[in-house]
């Protein structure tokens, strides 16, 4: 497992539309929609058009049937595919509901790839209709946020994600968010100096981003269509496991003691030293400072342990350098085997 989470939004980044719309322009509700839009919130005049659709004999079924032809971009479920495969936990964050996302991923067969799925709570009902609720009771407990829908604060759930990994010790992980509308704003906003916010061009999340980028601590990279949010996603995806990689490959160990000192592929050892000598009595080659060695074949940085002040003239063997990857986890009480008198 990498230390990445992907957190994509459903309607317009993973789906090419957005599936509400979708549903109600399918099944032949969409006058009424457009009558009822101004008197209600969303996600209540939702739940109020699943009503009327049950009344009016549409089935669950039916609804099913619409969602299975819903469109997609060909390259987001081969990228959904290797962002996992790459060891990635990939969530949903999403006002959609969670009726019409889990009908449209089973379809896909992709739902697997999912650890968790953040959004508006719908379900079938005892009386066989959908019902569709809000993330946040508004009416009992509003979240606050003005950037946001009174039904769902997306930043408050990536605050969730973020404690979450704080108090699991997970808190190096990085995020990168993937949003097209202005609800992405708001957790783009919460998003860390490590993470990373990918929003869709042209589109309400990146024109909000737009006008004052600066706001947002997280690195900005912008995709177009399903070709380019692949193409995007997987080279950050590698960017960072390459970045973790060298992270790790130049960790030592917090107990030992000893000073160490970088030495460049431009910089001479200390003058100080003279030419180590090997046990014959004759004069060796001094090791070669160098920046990189290959160890498992695999290049990794050089540190060059502090050296003991030289024995007085009367002793006749010298000290000399021992190179170590910094890989290597070297304590005090091993110092006498890299450094000889």
């Amino acid at each position: 497992m990498s230390g990445i989470i992907v957190v994509f939004d459903f309607d317009k980044t993973i789906v090419d539309c957005d599936s509400d719309n979708w549903v109600i322009d399918g099944l032949g509700f969409t006058d009424l929609f457009n009558q009822l839009l101004p008197t209600m919130p969303w996600n209540t005049l939702m739940d109020k058009l699943m009503l009327e659709m049950h009344a009016q004999g549409k089935t669950i079924g039916e609804i099913k049937e619409v969602l299975h032809r819903i469109p997609i971009h060909p390259r987001v479920i081969p990228a959904i595919k290797a962002a996992h495969a790459l060891g990635c936990d990939l969530r949903i964050v999403s006002d959609a509901n969670l009726f019409f996302i889990e009908t449209i991923l089973e379809h896909l067969g992709i739902k697997e790839y999912f650890s968790e799925i953040n959004t508006n709570p719908g379900y079938v009902s005892e009386e066989g209709r959908l019902r569709i609720l809000p993330y946040h009771d508004f009416n009992k407990a509003p979240h606050g946020c003005a950037l946001c829908p009174p039904n769902m604060c997306k930043g408050l759930i990536i605050e969730r994600i973020q404690d979450s990994l704080s108090n699991n010790g997970d808190e190096n992980k990085r995020i990168i968010y993937l949003g097209d509308g202005s609800g992405d704003y708001c957790p783009s906003l919460r998003l860390r100096e490590r993470d990373f916010m990918m929003p869709r061009k042209n589109f309400p999340v990146w024109d909000l981003i737009c006008k004052d980028p600066l706001l947002l601590k997280a690195e900005i990279h912008p995709w177009s269509d399903g070709q380019e949010l692949e193409q995007v996603l997987l080279q950050l995806i590698n960017k960072i496991n390459s970045l973790d990689d060298e992270s790790s490959q130049q960790f030592i160990s917090s107990d030992c003691k000893m000073q160490t000192l970088s030495v460049t592929a431009h910089e001479a050892l200390p003058k100080v030293l003279p030419k180590p000598t090997s046990q014959s009595g004759a004069v060796a080659s001094p090791p070669q400072a160098r920046a990189q060695i290959r160890n498992n074949g695999r290049k990794l940085p050089l540190r060059v342990l502090a050296v003991l002040s030289p024995r007085p003239p009367h002793v006749p063997r010298q000290p000399y350098l021992h190179l170590l990857p910094l890989s290597s986890q070297h304590c005090l009480s091993t110092l006498n085997s890299y450094v000889k008198f």
